[in-house]
């Protein structure tokens, strides 16, 4: 009985010390690519052409990182403004000065489950990583 426990806390350790660097590497991977996304979208929204994160854009966003294996269906994309004014509208984009604030949410979907292993909690179900940035809009009517 004794070897029998000793085999399956070994066992235990041993399957978390494999896989634990792989799954954290894919949390990062997935964080900064979402914030790669932000910066990306952030250059096109608040330059002088645009103004504005539109429903197009973050079509366009979510069939990118769809590309990368995220979830399109579940990617939230939150777009604010410092000025109030709503930053997806195209007939009235934002004018210079005006600040542009994209954040995009994540579900972790799972991947923190094999910390149970050692007795470590895992992110909650609804826990969702997110990427964040503002750009000050460069549209000048």
């Amino acid at each position: 009985m004794k070897q029998l426990l000793v085999f399956v806390l070994f066992a235990t350790l041993f399957c978390w010390l494999m896989f634990s660097p792989v799954y954290k590497h894919v949390v990062l991977l997935r964080q900064s690519l979402l914030q790669q996304e932000v910066d990306y979208m952030l250059e096109i929204g608040a330059s002088g052409r645009y103004g504005y994160i539109d429903a197009a854009m973050i079509g366009d966003s979510r069939s990118r990182l769809s590309g990368y294996g995220f979830k399109p269906e579940i990617l939230e994309y939150e777009v604010t403004t410092t000025s109030g004014i709503p930053g997806t509208d195209p007939a009235s984009p934002l004018e210079r000065g005006d600040g542009l604030r994209l954040v995009i949410h994540y579900p972790y979907d799972g991947l923190m489950d094999i910390d149970r292993l050692i007795g470590v909690d895992p992110p909650s179900g609804t826990a969702r990583m997110a990427a964040a940035g503002m750009k000050m809009s460069e549209y000048v009517p």
